[in-house]
Formats: structure tokens, C-alpha cells, sequence
């Protein structure tokens, strides 16, 4: 039986436990973080970043310690701003250019779909833009949940409860809803 062995470097993984949103999962690579998620467990976040990016896992705490505190600081309501290095060589280009675009919308701010689409240069792209957001793979650092419906109103949520925990983030950053 012929093994192979991944040429691809390994993401390195972690929990960070007891944050006002439940526990969050966390991955990065040499490069930067690549991971966040509300996970039920260990191998569910496995075989998410399995399938996802196709790297080996190792399990590897400290190198995500720089992410975990500004994590935990975001979610008490202390850091406005991240200062982690994320590794966006892990997404593809249209979704790289949508969650650099995402990941500048200031603290306490929203956008709009259709903004963001505009602001890429892809003024008719707002449903791609919509689903580049739902695919985003490090929420909360990659603020997701600051882009809106063209209404005005709270459209999906994919981390922790969905809608509930897009509106918590929201009005913890002091954003004005309409």
C-alpha cells in the first residue's frame, strides 16, 4: 500500500473556551489565521478544514494564542480593531477580494451587499457578494455580520444561533440598525 504524504504545510488548530458566544474553534497557518468556527466538537472542525483547504491538522494552541486573547477581548467588547495577520492566499480571488472589503468595514458600521459589490468593481454581483460572505471561513475577525440587506435589514448568519448572534454582534459594537 503506497501512502501519500501531503507536500502542503499543516493548519494548526485550537479552542478557545468560554466566550459570551460559546466555545469557538480556531485554525491558522505560517502565514496567518485561516479558521474561525462555532463547531459541536473536535472532528466536526476537522473534517470541516479537511475538506475545505485539504492540509494536514496538528493541534498547536500557542500558535493561535495572538488570536484567541484578541478574539476573547473582541467579544467582551475591548478590541475594535484586529490586528492578526490572516492568510487570504487560502481564498479564492472573487472571495478575497470581497472579505479584504468586509474585514475594512469599521468597527460599529454596516454595508450593504450592493455596496460591497460596487466597491469590488462587480456593481450587479450583490447575490455572488452574499454568498462569498456566507462561505466566509473566519468570522467575527472577517466581519460578516456587518453587511446587510439592501433594506436595511439583518439577511442570514451562518456562525453560532444565525440571526440572533448576527444582531448580538451588532448591537454590541453600537450599530445603528434600521
Amino acid at each position: 500500500m503506497t501512502r501519500t504524504v501531503s507536500l502542503q504545510p499543516p493548519l494548526y488548530t485550537g479552542q478557545l473556551k468560554h466566550t459570551p458566544l460559546g466555545d469557538l474553534w480556531l485554525a491558522a497557518s505560517l502565514v496567518g489565521l485561516a479558521a474561525v468556527a462555532w463547531a459541536p466538537n473536535e472532528l466536526s472542525f476537522q473534517e470541516y478544514l479537511s475538506k475545505r483547504f485539504k492540509r494536514p491538522l496538528e493541534k498547536d494552541a500557542g500558535r493561535l494564542a495572538l488570536a484567541m486573547d484578541e478574539l476573547s477581548q473582541y467579544l467582551q467588547g475591548s478590541l475594535k480593531t484586529f490586528s492578526i495577520p490572516i492568510d487570504w492566499s487560502l481564498l479564492r480571488p472573487f472571495q478575497q477580494a470581497v472579505l479584504k472589503t468586509t474585514f475594512a468595514i469599521p468597527y460599529g458600521e454596516t454595508r450593504r451587499y450592493g455596496e460591497i459589490a460596487a466597491e469590488i468593481e462587480h456593481p450587479g454581483a450583490a447575490r455572488a457578494v452574499g454568498r462569498a460572505e456566507a462561505t466566509n471561513p473566519i468570522p467575527l475577525v472577517i466581519p460578516c455580520h456587518r453587511v446587510i440587506g439592501t433594506d436595511g435589514k439583518l439577511r442570514g448568519y451562518g456562525g453560532g444561533q444565525g440571526l440572533p448572534t448576527k444582531e448580538w454582534l451588532l448591537k454590541m459594537e453600537g450599530a445603528v440598525m434600521a
